[in-house]
């Protein structure tokens, strides 16, 4: 059994903001994939939503020149529909593949997924890859942050309670790169992330010219590896480089115990996958 609570329904982006406006206590509902497990589950204490199914100009793929712009009630399905997603954010497309289960993903939105700030969002680890950015709106006026800042603490982020993220856009991966993710779970379908692994490796004249490493369920939030992308770029790649930066990302890990898996196992999991994937990233580039 659900819990009473209170449910507006604006038609439009602009009262779906005024909604907000003001109202600590309120917040936005897309998909609701996450929310309503966590209020069926008394772990979510907000009683009052703005629901976002009315307001189509939200969802869209855009494309202009280099530059991609998700709108925020974009779905999985909808990801994965979009064939040319599959160049323009590889990782992304692989996140959107093994989402939850088929039904999940006709729901589940990109810009849900992002502001949860579940450290096992799926999506997260390969939009950081990708160094994508959100835009923040509110009744006075828009805002844009880069993902890698966008997050504070578990579940906690930038985004003020008058806000809301309208919109996720990053810029292609640049020729002759590799984008990869994976996702370490129980099982196939339906699972939640034990360890996820997203990398970018970019070279040219056999040289590593932009590394992207990004980690989730591995710490509070998922985040960017930034002292082990430091130790590829400039570098021709070999095993010795990439073991090294493999090590450096799971020691920028802070893991815990839970039903899925050990802090041990996930901090294994994180080396042994991160240098998997830089290995195919940079076979696939060299």
């Amino acid at each position: 059994m659900l819990p009473p609570f209170d449910l507006s329904q604006p038609q439009s982006l602009a009262d779906a903001l005024q909604a907000l406006a003001g109202k600590g206590d309120t917040r936005p509902l897309a998909g609701a994939t996450n929310l309503v497990p966590d209020l069926r589950g008394k772990r979510e204490t907000c009683r009052d939503f703005v629901s976002l199914d009315g307001v189509n100009e939200l969802r869209y793929i855009k494309r202009d020149g280099d530059r991609v712009t998700l709108g925020a009630r974009t779905t999985m399905a909808d990801i994965l529909d979009d064939s040319g997603i599959r160049t323009d954010a590889p990782a992304l497309y692989a996140a959107a593949e093994i989402f939850a289960g088929r039904m999940v993903r006709t729901a589940a939105t990109i810009g849900g997924n992002v502001c949860c700030g579940s450290p096992s969002a799926d999506t997260v680890p390969a939009l950081l890859t990708v160094d994508a950015e959100v835009t923040l709106s509110s009744v006075s006026g828009q805002r844009t942050v880069a993902l890698d800042e966008f997050y504070i603490d578990y579940k906690k982020s930038v985004l003020r309670s008058d806000e809301l993220l309208t919109s996720v856009s990053w810029n292609v991966p640049p020729q002759n790169s590799a984008n990869l993710f994976y996702k370490l779970a129980r099982r196939k379908g339906d699972a939640i992330t034990v360890t996820g692994v997203a990398v970018m490796i970019a070279a040219e004249d056999g040289v590593c010219t932009r590394a992207r490493i990004a980690l989730g369920s591995v710490a509070p939030t998922v985040f960017r590896a930034s002292a082990a992308e430091d130790l590829l770029a400039g570098k021709a790649l070999d095993e010795a480089i990439i073991e090294q930066a493999a090590r450096a990302a799971a020691d920028q890990c802070a893991p815990i115990d839970d039903i899925r898996a050990s802090a041990d196992y996930r901090l294994q999991t994180a080396f042994s996958l991160t240098r998997r994937l830089l290995t195919q990233a940079w076979k696939q580039v060299s």
